[in-house]
């Protein structure tokens, strides 16, 4: 029996795909949204008619309508993970369209499939609404003030969220990973520079993967419906903070 429809921005890699994956295997029947068609379509072969490809962009209000018209009246879960981050420059260097761009994806775009997707979700009588913050949100550190002033706004809108659903029947949850070790992440921050986003992960025994997260998910969301986790900050062992990470070498 369906545990009812799921919805994961940032679907085609990564957290996305790996929850994707994780809540068709809890009974979801998954909408599975990201502007690589390829890729979803890719991922539909593999876990057949429970996943649904849809081609979204959450920065595009037009993208954000279809995927709304598509999902129709009732919603159960929704999954913000759709995120991205930048370069590392300081901010007396940084280029504010890198700012612009990981603020349209981190908050805009979360806002906006919030939005968009809330009626469903309120009609579902049972809506659960996760953003994949991270402690980037939580905590600042020297080359990351575009990134985590854009997770910090992440994790204002999902508090702000709560307090203004309160008394709806729609729970909502920021998810606030640590170190992540999936294969594009860093890769993208550093505009494809492999060697300095291999750097990141150095010397660290076992950061976490993209399937550690979607098991985060996917215990948030199958609470009973009275249980609200409202933050979930989750760090590999070797990591004690931002800038308290253990490396062999």
């Amino acid at each position: 029996m369906s545990k009812g429809t799921a919805v994961v921005t940032g679907a085609s890699s990564g957290i996305g795909a790996a929850t994707a994956r994780r809540l068709v295997q809890e009974g979801f029947d998954v909408v599975a949204g990201a502007r690589r068609r390829e890729r979803l379509d890719a991922l539909s072969d593999e876990l057949g008619d429970a996943l649904r490809p849809v081609t979204l962009d959450v920065t595009s209000k037009d993208s954000v309508a279809a995927l709304a018209e598509a999902v129709g009246g009732e919603l159960n879960v929704l999954v913000n993970n759709a995120g991205a981050a930048v370069g590392m420059d300081p901010v007396a260097d940084a280029d504010p369209a890198d700012w612009r761009a990981m603020f349209e994806v981190n908050v805009i775009g979360a806002l906006q499939v919030t939005q968009g997707l809330l009626p469903a979700l309120v009609a579902s009588g049972r809506g659960h609404v996760v953003v994949m913050g991270s402690t980037a949100g939580r905590i600042v550190y020297e080359g990351g003030g575009g990134y985590t002033a854009a997770k910090h706004a992440a994790a204002a809108l999902t508090e702000t969220l709560r307090l203004e659903l309160n008394g709806q029947p729609v729970r909502v949850t920021e998810i606030a990973p640590g170190m992540v070790r999936t294969d594009e992440f860093a890769l993208n921050r550093f505009g494809g520079d492999a060697e300095r986003a291999a750097k990141v992960y150095q010397g660290v025994d076992a950061p976490l993967t993209a399937d550690d997260i979607a098991d985060c998910v996917a215990w948030c969301v199958t609470r009973p419906p009275h249980v609200d986790i409202d933050l979930l900050v989750v760090k590999p062992l070797a990591q004690a903070a931002q800038h308290k990470v253990h490396r062999t070498s």
